[in-house]
């Protein structure tokens, strides 16, 4: 990839896709009825690609629908229901599908949840950012060979800086829960998922690279601490640091899906629409990707342990 990208930090969705022609390609957008999840499938639609919705709430996503086509008529967009958090559901989404799909980005995610279990044990963090977007993607893995080019888009964070992968206790049995470092594995966790991934089907045609969308204020912080959240916003103020829209944030998870710069390149983690530098401690909060994140070693264990408990639920 070009050390330098024609887009950068204050570039939006809509701009990175302008003069793309999309139409005929396939596309998945977990998480498209909120955040930077309507502005990616917005952006898609809006160059011709036939967009899925892939939400849990199908009401919040035939709102989404409404809107996008407002905004792009004659956009191609439906919604299907799917709960991360529900193995039943993600393999019903995945029986459900036919047909190639060329682009899936893995944009739906909880972040600093009290601490919260799924039937199987899993600490619903992991269980949601990862391993539910990883049973989807495994079992949506023929349409992305069909496709002969698709691209996966596992959308992390600058928090995979709060903790590598535990897997000695995935699940905090063992330890005292930590919000901040459940959400941080499991934002390591899809950066390592786009390295293994790329690394098992680049010769199916299918690479994967992982995203920080960068700072953006949605209702993904809702679990913070409201005087914790209020805190940060007046700290962010008074640091200067880059604020993106919505829009904004969504450049990234598009530029990854679309930019001809990817074609063929995977297991990269991208910020402002560039590859990140690997760096000892994130920047700032928000800048850099740990080493951790993209150890080759790891990623193949995380695949194989992901694997067996999936095989167990």
């Amino acid at each position: 990839m070009p050390a330098l990208a024609p887009f950068g930090t204050d570039s939006t969705a809509l701009e990175v896709v302008e003069g793309l022609d999309l139409r005929g390609r396939a596309a998945v957008v977990t998480g498209g009825s909120s955040g930077i999840g309507v502005e990616t499938a917005r952006a898609l639609a809006h160059a011709g690609a036939a967009v899925t919705l892939a939400v849990r709430d199908p009401e919040a996503g035939r709102r989404t629908v409404a809107d996008i086509r407002s905004s792009s008529p004659g956009a191609t967009v439906d919604v299907r229901s799917l709960d991360l958090a529900d193995p039943g559901s993600v393999v019903r989404f995945t029986d459900d599908w036919s047909g190639p799909l060329h682009l899936l980005v893995t944009n739906a995610g909880v972040m600093m949840t009290p601490e919260l279990r799924t039937p199987q044990g899993w600490e619903l963090q992991f269980a949601t950012n990862h391993l539910g977007h990883f049973a989807l993607t495994t079992g949506l893995h023929a349409a992305l060979a069909a496709a002969e080019g698709a691209r996966i888009v596992s959308v992390s964070s600058s928090g995979h800086g709060n903790s590598d992968i535990v897997y000695e206790d995935l699940f905090f049995d063992r330890r005292p829960y930590d919000a901040g470092h459940a959400y941080g594995q499991s934002k390591t966790a899809n950066v390592l998922f786009a390295v293994e991934a790329t690394r098992r089907w680049a010769d199916d045609g299918v690479t994967a690279n992982a995203v920080m969308p960068g700072g953006v204020w949605t209702g993904l912080q809702r679990h913070w601490d409201p005087e914790a959240l209020a805190a940060t916003k007046a700290q962010v103020a008074a640091l200067g640091l880059t604020v993106k829209t919505p829009a904004q944030g969504a450049a990234t998870s598009v530029f990854a899906a679309v930019s001809p710069l990817l074609e063929g390149v995977g297991g990269l983690y991208l910020e402002d629409c560039r590859a990140a530098d690997v760096v000892p401690a994130i920047v700032d909060g928000l800048h850099g990707v740990r080493d951790y994140a993209l150890d080759p070693v790891s990623a193949r264990r995380l695949w194989e342990v992901s694997l067996a408990l999936l095989a167990g639920s």
